[in-house]
Protein backbone atom coordinates (compact mmCIF):
# COMPACT_ATOMS: atom_id res chain seq x y z
CA UNK A 1 0.00 0.00 0.00
CA UNK A 2 1.42 3.43 -0.80
CA UNK A 3 0.46 6.37 0.97
CA UNK A 4 -1.23 7.73 -2.03
CA UNK A 5 -3.71 4.29 -1.44
CA UNK A 6 -4.44 5.74 2.00
CA UNK A 7 -7.96 6.92 3.03
CA UNK A 8 -6.17 8.41 6.15
CA UNK A 9 -2.88 9.56 7.24
CA UNK A 10 -2.34 10.72 10.74
CA UNK A 11 -0.18 10.39 13.34
CA UNK A 12 -1.56 7.35 15.53
CA UNK A 13 -4.28 4.38 15.10
CA UNK A 14 -5.67 3.24 17.97
CA UNK A 15 -7.23 -0.25 17.88
CA UNK A 16 -9.83 -1.30 20.30
CA UNK A 17 -12.44 1.73 21.95
CA UNK A 18 -12.30 0.13 25.44
CA UNK A 19 -10.92 0.98 28.66
CA UNK A 20 -7.31 1.12 26.83
CA UNK A 21 -8.45 2.60 23.44
CA UNK A 22 -10.31 5.51 24.77
CA UNK A 23 -7.82 6.66 27.26
CA UNK A 24 -5.14 6.55 24.41
CA UNK A 25 -7.42 8.87 22.04
CA UNK A 26 -7.66 10.90 24.96
CA UNK A 27 -3.96 11.59 25.92
CA UNK A 28 -2.80 11.40 22.50
CA UNK A 29 -5.17 14.28 20.83
CA UNK A 30 -3.63 15.64 24.37
CA UNK A 31 -0.33 16.09 22.68
CA UNK A 32 -1.65 17.41 19.86
CA UNK A 33 -1.13 14.45 17.53
CA UNK A 34 -3.63 14.00 15.11
CA UNK A 35 -5.54 10.52 16.10
CA UNK A 36 -7.76 8.07 14.91
CA UNK A 37 -9.14 5.12 16.62
CA UNK A 38 -11.17 1.69 14.82
CA UNK A 39 -13.09 -0.61 16.76
CA UNK A 40 -14.58 -3.55 16.15
CA UNK A 41 -18.17 -2.58 17.90
CA UNK A 42 -20.74 -0.38 17.06
CA UNK A 43 -19.81 1.38 19.70
CA UNK A 44 -17.35 2.02 22.89
CA UNK A 45 -16.61 -0.16 25.62
CA UNK A 46 -14.51 -3.25 24.33
CA UNK A 47 -15.58 -6.45 26.72
CA UNK A 48 -18.61 -4.40 27.92
CA UNK A 49 -19.96 -3.63 24.35
CA UNK A 50 -19.70 -7.32 24.16
CA UNK A 51 -20.66 -8.74 27.33
CA UNK A 52 -24.50 -9.36 27.60
CA UNK A 53 -25.23 -12.32 29.27
CA UNK A 54 -27.31 -12.70 32.11
CA UNK A 55 -25.58 -11.71 35.20
CA UNK A 56 -23.01 -9.86 33.48
CA UNK A 57 -21.79 -7.35 35.52
CA UNK A 58 -17.80 -6.16 36.73
CA UNK A 59 -15.55 -8.03 39.48
CA UNK A 60 -13.55 -4.65 40.75
CA UNK A 61 -15.77 -2.50 42.90
CA UNK A 62 -16.74 1.46 42.27
CA UNK A 63 -15.43 3.77 42.51
CA UNK A 64 -11.52 2.71 41.16
CA UNK A 65 -12.77 1.10 38.10
CA UNK A 66 -13.60 4.30 35.96
CA UNK A 67 -11.30 6.88 34.38
CA UNK A 68 -8.94 9.32 36.50
CA UNK A 69 -10.91 12.43 34.37
CA UNK A 70 -12.42 14.41 36.89
CA UNK A 71 -14.63 15.91 33.34
CA UNK A 72 -15.64 12.50 33.07
CA UNK A 73 -16.42 11.91 36.99
CA UNK A 74 -18.03 14.71 37.76
CA UNK A 75 -21.04 14.37 36.50
CA UNK A 76 -21.07 10.55 36.79
CA UNK A 77 -22.37 8.58 39.93
CA UNK A 78 -22.68 4.83 40.13
CA UNK A 79 -25.48 2.90 41.34
CA UNK A 80 -23.98 -0.24 42.48
CA UNK A 81 -20.85 -1.31 44.11
CA UNK A 82 -20.36 -3.96 41.52
CA UNK A 83 -22.05 -2.28 38.13
CA UNK A 84 -23.63 -4.42 35.54
CA UNK A 85 -23.11 -4.59 32.23
CA UNK A 86 -25.86 -2.35 31.13
CA UNK A 87 -24.22 0.82 33.51
CA UNK A 88 -20.80 -0.33 32.44
CA UNK A 89 -22.26 1.07 28.63
CA UNK A 90 -23.86 3.73 29.66
CA UNK A 91 -20.90 4.98 31.53
CA UNK A 92 -18.71 4.89 27.82
CA UNK A 93 -21.11 6.68 26.46
CA UNK A 94 -21.09 9.58 29.42
CA UNK A 95 -17.47 9.16 28.59
CA UNK A 96 -18.03 9.88 24.88
CA UNK A 97 -20.33 12.33 25.01
CA UNK A 98 -17.92 14.58 28.19
CA UNK A 99 -14.63 13.59 25.65
CA UNK A 100 -15.93 13.69 22.04
CA UNK A 101 -14.10 10.40 21.24
CA UNK A 102 -16.63 9.47 18.61
CA UNK A 103 -15.56 12.06 16.30
CA UNK A 104 -12.36 10.46 15.47
CA UNK A 105 -13.62 6.83 15.55
CA UNK A 106 -14.35 4.46 12.87
CA UNK A 107 -16.76 1.87 14.18
CA UNK A 108 -18.34 -1.42 12.97
CA UNK A 109 -14.36 -1.75 11.03
CA UNK A 110 -12.04 -4.60 11.86
CA UNK A 111 -7.74 -4.16 11.30
CA UNK A 112 -7.04 -7.17 9.19
CA UNK A 113 -3.69 -6.50 8.59
CA UNK A 114 -0.53 -4.08 10.29
CA UNK A 115 2.28 -3.64 8.18
CA UNK A 116 5.44 -1.25 8.58
CA UNK A 117 6.83 0.25 5.44
CA UNK A 118 10.42 1.13 5.85
CA UNK A 119 10.51 3.16 3.13
CA UNK A 120 8.36 5.63 4.49
CA UNK A 121 8.92 4.65 8.50
CA UNK A 122 5.08 4.15 9.23
CA UNK A 123 2.67 1.92 9.53
CA UNK A 124 -0.27 0.82 6.80
CA UNK A 125 -3.41 -0.55 8.48
CA UNK A 126 -6.14 -2.47 6.50
CA UNK A 127 -9.55 -3.10 7.49
CA UNK A 128 -12.58 -5.45 6.43
CA UNK A 129 -14.44 -2.01 5.06
CA UNK A 130 -11.80 -1.06 2.90
CA UNK A 131 -10.57 1.91 5.07
CA UNK A 132 -6.85 2.01 4.60
CA UNK A 133 -4.69 4.32 7.18
CA UNK A 134 -1.00 5.40 7.62
CA UNK A 135 0.54 6.44 10.58
CA UNK A 136 3.97 6.62 12.74
CA UNK A 137 2.55 4.80 15.65
CA UNK A 138 0.26 2.38 16.41
CA UNK A 139 -1.65 1.70 20.07
CA UNK A 140 -2.89 -1.97 20.03
CA UNK A 141 -5.74 -1.30 22.52
CA UNK A 142 -7.40 -4.77 21.84
CA UNK A 143 -7.73 -6.18 25.40
CA UNK A 144 -7.43 -9.53 27.09
CA UNK A 145 -11.31 -10.81 26.80
CA UNK A 146 -12.14 -10.24 22.89
CA UNK A 147 -11.57 -13.30 20.65
CA UNK A 148 -13.78 -15.82 21.81
CA UNK A 149 -12.56 -19.49 22.58
CA UNK A 150 -15.24 -21.95 21.28
CA UNK A 151 -13.97 -25.55 21.53
CA UNK A 152 -14.45 -27.80 19.14
CA UNK A 153 -16.16 -31.03 20.40
CA UNK A 154 -16.50 -34.03 18.11
CA UNK A 155 -20.30 -34.05 16.29
CA UNK A 156 -21.35 -30.46 17.15
CA UNK A 157 -22.49 -29.43 13.92
CA UNK A 158 -24.97 -32.25 14.57
CA UNK A 159 -26.70 -30.24 17.59
CA UNK A 160 -30.26 -28.59 16.65
CA UNK A 161 -31.07 -26.37 19.69
CA UNK A 162 -29.77 -23.51 19.88
CA UNK A 163 -26.21 -22.78 20.53
CA UNK A 164 -24.81 -19.54 22.09
CA UNK A 165 -21.37 -18.38 23.48
CA UNK A 166 -21.14 -16.21 26.33
CA UNK A 167 -19.19 -13.25 24.55
CA UNK A 168 -21.98 -12.95 21.87
CA UNK A 169 -25.51 -13.60 23.82
CA UNK A 170 -28.51 -13.15 21.90
CA UNK A 171 -30.74 -10.10 22.93
CA UNK A 172 -34.23 -11.17 24.77
CA UNK A 173 -33.03 -14.81 25.17
CA UNK A 174 -35.84 -16.57 26.78
CA UNK A 175 -34.99 -19.71 28.64
CA UNK A 176 -38.82 -20.12 30.65
CA UNK A 177 -39.55 -23.69 30.24
CA UNK A 178 -36.71 -25.02 28.36
CA UNK A 179 -33.81 -27.46 28.99
CA UNK A 180 -30.06 -25.39 29.41
CA UNK A 181 -27.20 -26.25 29.22
CA UNK A 182 -24.04 -24.19 30.39
CA UNK A 183 -20.26 -25.48 29.92
CA UNK A 184 -17.67 -23.10 31.39
CA UNK A 185 -18.02 -22.43 34.94
CA UNK A 186 -15.33 -19.26 35.05
CA UNK A 187 -16.82 -15.64 35.81
CA UNK A 188 -18.90 -15.64 32.76
CA UNK A 189 -20.15 -19.09 33.49
CA UNK A 190 -20.89 -18.72 36.79
CA UNK A 191 -22.57 -15.06 37.03
CA UNK A 192 -24.59 -16.86 34.09
CA UNK A 193 -25.31 -20.05 35.95
CA UNK A 194 -26.55 -18.18 38.99
CA UNK A 195 -28.96 -15.42 37.14
CA UNK A 196 -30.72 -18.42 35.15
CA UNK A 197 -31.23 -20.70 37.84
CA UNK A 198 -33.64 -18.44 39.56
CA UNK A 199 -35.48 -18.83 36.16
CA UNK A 200 -38.85 -20.91 35.49
CA UNK A 201 -36.42 -23.80 33.82
CA UNK A 202 -34.55 -26.72 33.84
CA UNK A 203 -30.54 -26.23 33.90
CA UNK A 204 -27.96 -28.30 33.83
CA UNK A 205 -23.98 -27.21 34.27
CA UNK A 206 -20.87 -29.02 32.86
CA UNK A 207 -18.63 -28.53 34.96
CA UNK A 208 -14.64 -29.94 34.85
CA UNK A 209 -13.21 -28.35 37.71
CA UNK A 210 -14.30 -26.19 40.73
CA UNK A 211 -13.93 -22.66 40.32
CA UNK A 212 -12.89 -20.89 43.77
CA UNK A 213 -15.40 -18.51 43.87
CA UNK A 214 -16.19 -15.29 47.07
CA UNK A 215 -18.84 -13.18 48.27
CA UNK A 216 -19.25 -9.80 45.98
CA UNK A 217 -20.93 -8.27 48.78
CA UNK A 218 -23.19 -6.50 46.17
CA UNK A 219 -24.96 -3.08 47.21
CA UNK A 220 -26.58 -0.26 45.83
CA UNK A 221 -24.84 3.39 46.19
CA UNK A 222 -27.08 5.94 46.65
CA UNK A 223 -26.33 9.06 44.60
CA UNK A 224 -25.60 10.97 48.23
CA UNK A 225 -23.22 8.63 49.14
CA UNK A 226 -21.49 8.62 45.22
CA UNK A 227 -21.22 12.49 45.73
CA UNK A 228 -18.81 11.93 49.28
CA UNK A 229 -17.49 9.49 47.63
CA UNK A 230 -15.92 12.00 44.62
CA UNK A 231 -14.14 13.74 47.80
CA UNK A 232 -11.14 11.49 48.62
CA UNK A 233 -11.46 10.10 44.67
CA UNK A 234 -7.94 11.81 44.43
CA UNK A 235 -6.64 9.44 47.40
CA UNK A 236 -8.02 6.50 46.00
CA UNK A 237 -6.52 6.82 42.43
CA UNK A 238 -3.20 7.43 44.26
CA UNK A 239 -3.72 4.10 46.26
CA UNK A 240 -4.43 2.49 43.32
CA UNK A 241 -1.22 3.44 41.13
CA UNK A 242 0.99 2.79 44.27
CA UNK A 243 -0.57 -0.63 44.56
CA UNK A 244 0.67 -3.89 43.60
CA UNK A 245 -2.35 -4.57 41.71
CA UNK A 246 -4.47 -1.41 41.03
CA UNK A 247 -6.71 -1.92 43.92
CA UNK A 248 -7.33 0.50 46.72
CA UNK A 249 -7.71 -1.82 49.41
CA UNK A 250 -5.37 -2.49 52.36
CA UNK A 251 -2.22 -5.04 51.67
CA UNK A 252 -0.13 -7.14 54.61
CA UNK A 253 3.13 -8.25 54.32
CA UNK A 254 2.98 -11.26 57.13
CA UNK A 255 2.95 -14.90 56.10
CA UNK A 256 0.19 -16.86 57.56
CA UNK A 257 2.84 -18.72 59.30
CA UNK A 258 3.40 -15.73 61.35
CA UNK A 259 0.57 -15.83 62.57
CA UNK A 260 -1.77 -18.37 65.23
CA UNK A 261 -4.75 -20.10 63.93
CA UNK A 262 -6.71 -17.95 65.88
CA UNK A 263 -5.67 -14.47 64.51
CA UNK A 264 -5.84 -16.49 60.71
CA UNK A 265 -9.68 -16.95 61.39
CA UNK A 266 -9.95 -13.95 62.71
CA UNK A 267 -8.73 -12.28 59.82
CA UNK A 268 -10.34 -13.93 57.06
CA UNK A 269 -13.80 -13.24 58.73
CA UNK A 270 -13.06 -9.88 58.76
CA UNK A 271 -12.08 -9.88 55.03
CA UNK A 272 -14.49 -12.53 54.12
CA UNK A 273 -17.60 -10.37 55.38
CA UNK A 274 -15.67 -7.15 53.75
CA UNK A 275 -16.62 -8.84 50.51
CA UNK A 276 -15.15 -8.46 46.90
CA UNK A 277 -11.16 -9.00 46.25
CA UNK A 278 -10.39 -8.01 49.80
CA UNK A 279 -10.10 -11.24 50.80
CA UNK A 280 -7.15 -12.23 48.58
CA UNK A 281 -5.95 -8.37 48.15
CA UNK A 282 -5.69 -7.72 52.11
CA UNK A 283 -4.58 -10.80 53.31
CA UNK A 284 -1.53 -13.36 54.06
CA UNK A 285 0.60 -12.56 50.99
CA UNK A 286 2.44 -15.97 50.68
CA UNK A 287 -0.73 -17.85 49.72
CA UNK A 288 0.68 -17.78 46.39
CA UNK A 289 3.87 -18.61 46.76
CA UNK A 290 3.57 -21.35 49.54
CA UNK A 291 1.06 -24.49 49.13
CA UNK A 292 0.79 -24.90 52.50
CA UNK A 293 -0.47 -21.42 52.72
CA UNK A 294 -2.72 -21.87 50.09
CA UNK A 295 -3.88 -25.08 51.52
CA UNK A 296 -5.31 -22.83 54.56
CA UNK A 297 -7.23 -20.36 52.54
CA UNK A 298 -8.91 -23.38 50.63
CA UNK A 299 -9.42 -25.18 54.49
CA UNK A 300 -11.49 -21.58 55.28
CA UNK A 301 -12.70 -21.63 51.94
CA UNK A 302 -14.30 -25.13 51.89
CA UNK A 303 -15.90 -24.77 55.21
CA UNK A 304 -17.14 -21.46 54.55
CA UNK A 305 -18.76 -22.86 50.92
CA UNK A 306 -20.06 -25.82 52.10
CA UNK A 307 -22.38 -24.38 54.73
CA UNK A 308 -24.40 -22.41 52.15
CA UNK A 309 -25.86 -25.44 50.51
CA UNK A 310 -27.17 -29.27 51.12
CA UNK A 311 -26.93 -31.48 48.40
CA UNK A 312 -23.77 -33.09 49.26
CA UNK A 313 -23.33 -34.68 45.98
CA UNK A 314 -23.22 -31.31 44.88
CA UNK A 315 -20.89 -29.91 47.14
CA UNK A 316 -18.56 -32.78 46.70
CA UNK A 317 -18.02 -31.34 42.92
CA UNK A 318 -18.10 -27.41 43.20
CA UNK A 319 -15.98 -27.42 47.20
CA UNK A 320 -14.97 -30.74 47.71
CA UNK A 321 -13.38 -31.35 50.86
CA UNK A 322 -9.73 -32.58 49.35
CA UNK A 323 -8.38 -29.57 47.62
CA UNK A 324 -8.14 -29.93 44.00
CA UNK A 325 -6.84 -26.36 43.04
CA UNK A 326 -4.43 -24.11 44.14
CA UNK A 327 -6.56 -20.81 45.25
CA UNK A 328 -5.82 -17.62 43.49
CA UNK A 329 -3.77 -19.22 40.12
CA UNK A 330 -7.00 -19.27 38.20
CA UNK A 331 -9.04 -16.09 37.76
CA UNK A 332 -11.26 -15.96 41.52
CA UNK A 333 -14.39 -15.06 40.86
CA UNK A 334 -16.88 -12.55 42.73
CA UNK A 335 -20.24 -14.43 43.20
CA UNK A 336 -23.77 -13.27 44.84
CA UNK A 337 -25.84 -16.29 45.57
CA UNK A 338 -24.00 -18.96 42.87
CA UNK A 339 -23.90 -21.25 45.51
CA UNK A 340 -27.39 -21.60 46.64
CA UNK A 341 -28.98 -21.39 42.96
CA UNK A 342 -26.90 -24.44 41.93
CA UNK A 343 -27.94 -26.15 45.53
CA UNK A 344 -32.30 -25.58 43.90
CA UNK A 345 -33.82 -28.45 42.27
CA UNK A 346 -34.16 -27.57 38.87
CA UNK A 347 -30.07 -27.39 38.68
CA UNK A 348 -28.34 -30.49 37.60
CA UNK A 349 -24.29 -30.59 37.97
CA UNK A 350 -22.62 -32.87 35.87
CA UNK A 351 -18.80 -33.96 36.17
CA UNK A 352 -16.74 -33.78 32.84
CA UNK A 353 -13.91 -34.57 34.21
CA UNK A 354 -15.36 -38.34 35.15
CA UNK A 355 -18.01 -38.47 32.45
CA UNK A 356 -16.44 -35.89 29.69
CA UNK A 357 -18.48 -34.24 26.46
CA UNK A 358 -17.94 -37.05 23.28
CA UNK A 359 -20.81 -36.00 21.27
CA UNK A 360 -23.64 -34.31 20.25
CA UNK A 361 -27.12 -35.04 18.15
CA UNK A 362 -29.91 -33.22 17.24
CA UNK A 363 -31.45 -32.92 20.03
CA UNK A 364 -28.44 -32.11 22.62
CA UNK A 365 -25.02 -33.63 24.06
CA UNK A 366 -23.43 -37.03 24.98
CA UNK A 367 -21.56 -37.29 27.57
CA UNK A 368 -19.51 -40.53 28.78
CA UNK A 369 -16.45 -42.75 29.85
CA UNK A 370 -15.80 -46.64 28.58
CA UNK A 371 -18.27 -47.81 31.30
CA UNK A 372 -21.16 -45.92 30.23
CA UNK A 373 -22.41 -42.90 28.59
CA UNK A 374 -25.39 -40.08 29.22
CA UNK A 375 -27.80 -38.21 26.46
CA UNK A 376 -28.56 -34.82 27.82
CA UNK A 377 -32.28 -33.42 26.11
CA UNK A 378 -31.37 -29.56 25.74
CA UNK A 379 -33.30 -26.93 23.72
CA UNK A 380 -30.68 -23.59 24.47
CA UNK A 381 -26.99 -24.82 24.67
CA UNK A 382 -24.48 -21.59 26.16
CA UNK A 383 -20.94 -21.88 26.12
CA UNK A 384 -19.15 -20.37 28.27
CA UNK A 385 -15.75 -21.16 27.48
CA UNK A 386 -13.78 -17.94 27.65
CA UNK A 387 -11.59 -16.35 25.36
CA UNK A 388 -7.84 -16.88 23.43
CA UNK A 389 -6.42 -14.72 26.29
CA UNK A 390 -4.07 -11.80 26.01
CA UNK A 391 -2.51 -12.96 22.73
CA UNK A 392 -5.28 -13.99 20.43
CA UNK A 393 -6.55 -10.41 19.64
CA UNK A 394 -3.19 -9.30 19.10
CA UNK A 395 -2.25 -12.32 16.70
CA UNK A 396 -5.43 -11.90 14.69
CA UNK A 397 -4.21 -8.21 13.42
CA UNK A 398 -1.86 -9.73 11.43
CA UNK A 399 0.92 -7.56 12.19
CA UNK A 400 4.18 -7.92 10.43
CA UNK A 401 6.98 -6.39 11.64
CA UNK A 402 9.82 -4.03 9.61
CA UNK A 403 11.44 -7.22 8.43
CA UNK A 404 8.05 -8.35 7.00
CA UNK A 405 7.98 -11.31 9.78
CA UNK A 406 4.51 -11.87 10.76
CA UNK A 407 3.72 -11.56 14.92
CA UNK A 408 2.66 -15.42 14.71
CA UNK A 409 6.02 -16.31 12.91
CA UNK A 410 8.12 -14.37 15.68
CA UNK A 411 6.32 -14.92 18.59
CA UNK A 412 6.66 -19.36 18.17
CA UNK A 413 8.52 -20.00 20.27
CA UNK A 414 7.30 -17.45 22.58
CA UNK A 415 5.70 -14.31 23.73
CA UNK A 416 8.61 -11.65 23.43
CA UNK A 417 8.28 -7.85 24.17
CA UNK A 418 9.94 -5.39 26.51
CA UNK A 419 7.52 -4.19 29.59
CA UNK A 420 4.83 -6.00 28.05
CA UNK A 421 4.29 -2.57 26.07
CA UNK A 422 6.59 -2.93 23.03
CA UNK A 423 7.93 -5.44 20.53
CA UNK A 424 11.52 -5.50 19.01
CA UNK A 425 11.54 -4.97 15.32
CA UNK A 426 8.48 -3.06 15.19
CA UNK A 427 9.21 0.66 15.43
CA UNK A 428 7.16 2.92 17.21
CA UNK A 429 4.36 0.20 18.05
CA UNK A 430 2.63 -0.03 21.22
CA UNK A 431 0.64 -2.28 23.28
CA UNK A 432 -2.17 -1.74 25.69
CA UNK A 433 -3.16 -4.08 28.15
CA UNK A 434 -1.00 -7.27 26.22
CA UNK A 435 0.88 -9.76 27.09
CA UNK A 436 4.19 -9.68 30.02
CA UNK A 437 2.58 -6.63 31.82
CA UNK A 438 0.48 -7.47 34.99
CA UNK A 439 -2.39 -6.82 32.80
CA UNK A 440 -5.14 -9.39 33.56
CA UNK A 441 -4.04 -9.12 37.48
CA UNK A 442 -4.25 -6.03 37.85
CA UNK A 443 -7.52 -3.26 38.08
CA UNK A 444 -7.52 -2.23 34.67
CA UNK A 445 -8.17 0.85 34.28
CA UNK A 446 -5.59 2.20 36.88
CA UNK A 447 -2.99 -0.15 35.07
CA UNK A 448 -4.09 1.30 31.68
CA UNK A 449 -3.33 4.88 32.90
CA UNK A 450 -0.41 4.11 33.61
CA UNK A 451 0.53 2.62 30.60
CA UNK A 452 -1.17 5.39 28.36
CA UNK A 453 0.98 7.71 30.99
CA UNK A 454 4.70 5.56 29.87
CA UNK A 455 3.54 5.83 25.88
CA UNK A 456 2.94 9.59 25.72
CA UNK A 457 5.79 10.35 27.76
CA UNK A 458 7.95 8.32 25.20
CA UNK A 459 6.38 10.13 22.65
CA UNK A 460 7.07 13.67 23.90
CA UNK A 461 10.52 12.62 24.44
CA UNK A 462 10.42 11.89 20.89
CA UNK A 463 9.30 14.93 20.33
CA UNK A 464 11.89 16.55 21.81
CA UNK A 465 14.60 14.55 20.87
CA UNK A 466 13.69 15.07 16.72
CA UNK A 467 13.49 10.93 16.81
CA UNK A 468 11.94 9.47 13.94
CA UNK A 469 11.37 5.86 15.56
CA UNK A 470 12.31 3.66 18.44
CA UNK A 471 12.16 0.18 19.01
CA UNK A 472 13.11 -2.31 22.31
CA UNK A 473 16.20 -4.23 21.39
CA UNK A 474 16.19 -7.99 21.08
CA UNK A 475 18.59 -8.64 24.04
CA UNK A 476 16.42 -6.23 25.88
CA UNK A 477 13.10 -8.43 24.67
CA UNK A 478 14.88 -11.48 25.75
CA UNK A 479 15.75 -10.60 29.17
CA UNK A 480 12.52 -9.00 30.56
CA UNK A 481 11.36 -12.35 28.67
CA UNK A 482 13.75 -14.47 31.23
CA UNK A 483 12.18 -11.75 34.10
CA UNK A 484 8.47 -12.80 33.39
CA UNK A 485 9.16 -16.53 33.72
CA UNK A 486 11.61 -16.03 36.20
CA UNK A 487 9.11 -14.07 38.43
CA UNK A 488 6.28 -16.62 37.35
CA UNK A 489 8.34 -19.77 38.62
CA UNK A 490 8.72 -18.15 42.09
CA UNK A 491 4.80 -18.45 42.21
CA UNK A 492 2.42 -21.29 42.35
CA UNK A 493 0.95 -20.09 38.97
CA UNK A 494 2.80 -22.71 37.01
CA UNK A 495 1.32 -25.25 38.60
CA UNK A 496 -1.94 -24.65 37.41
CA UNK A 497 -3.14 -24.82 33.63
CA UNK A 498 -5.55 -21.83 33.30
CA UNK A 499 -5.30 -18.85 30.27
CA UNK A 500 -2.45 -16.86 32.87
CA UNK A 501 -0.92 -19.69 31.49
CA UNK A 502 -2.02 -19.73 27.65
CA UNK A 503 -3.12 -23.71 28.50
CA UNK A 504 -6.90 -23.17 27.80
CA UNK A 505 -6.36 -23.42 24.08
CA UNK A 506 -5.33 -26.60 22.42
CA UNK A 507 -1.95 -25.92 20.68
CA UNK A 508 -1.12 -23.23 22.19
CA UNK A 509 2.12 -22.46 23.69
CA UNK A 510 2.61 -22.99 27.63
CA UNK A 511 4.08 -20.17 29.54
CA UNK A 512 3.19 -17.34 31.47
CA UNK A 513 1.56 -14.58 29.44
CA UNK A 514 1.16 -11.58 33.03
CA UNK A 515 4.10 -10.03 34.68
CA UNK A 516 3.16 -11.25 38.09
CA UNK A 517 5.97 -9.03 40.10
CA UNK A 518 3.06 -6.52 40.64
CA UNK A 519 2.65 -2.86 39.39
CA UNK A 520 5.36 -1.41 41.16
CA UNK A 521 8.12 -3.43 40.29
CA UNK A 522 6.72 -3.35 36.11
CA UNK A 523 6.11 0.42 36.31
CA UNK A 524 10.15 0.72 37.94
CA UNK A 525 11.98 -0.98 35.02
CA UNK A 526 9.59 0.99 32.85
CA UNK A 527 10.88 4.33 34.46
CA UNK A 528 14.35 3.31 34.01
CA UNK A 529 14.20 1.83 30.44
CA UNK A 530 12.18 5.68 29.40
CA UNK A 531 15.13 7.37 31.38
CA UNK A 532 18.14 6.02 29.61
CA UNK A 533 16.40 4.21 26.38
CA UNK A 534 19.51 2.06 26.59
CA UNK A 535 16.68 -0.80 26.03
CA UNK A 536 16.42 0.18 22.58
CA UNK A 537 17.24 1.14 19.73
CA UNK A 538 16.59 5.02 18.19
CA UNK A 539 16.59 5.91 14.66
CA UNK A 540 16.65 9.81 14.09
Amino acid sequence: MTRTDCDIETDAIVIGGGFGGCNSLYKLRNLGLSVKLIEAGGAFGGVWHWNRYPGARVDTEMPSYQFNIPAVYKDWNWSERFPGDEELRCYFKHVDSVLGLSQDTFFNTIVTSVNYDTASCRWNVSTNTGLMASCKYVIAATGSSYKKHFPRFNGLEKYGGQLVHAADYPENLNVKGKRVGVVGNGASGLQIIQTLAKEDCELTAFIRTPCFAIPMKQRNITAEEAEMMKGYYDCLFDRCYSSAAGFPHNTRFQSAHQATPEERKELFDELWKRGGYSFLVSNYYDFLLDEKTNAIFYDYWVQRTRARMTDRTKMDLVAPLKQQMLVGTKRPSLEQDYYEMIDRPNVTLHDLKHSPIVDFDNTGMVTGNSEETQHHDLDVLIFATGYDAVTGSLLDLAITDKNQVPLSEKWKNGVLTHLGLMIPDAPNFFMVYGPQAPTSLANGPPFIEMEVDWICKTISKMQEKNVRSIEPTQQAAEVWREQVVAVSNHTLYPKTDSWYMGANIPGKRREPLIYLGGMQSWWKSCTSALESWEDFEVNV
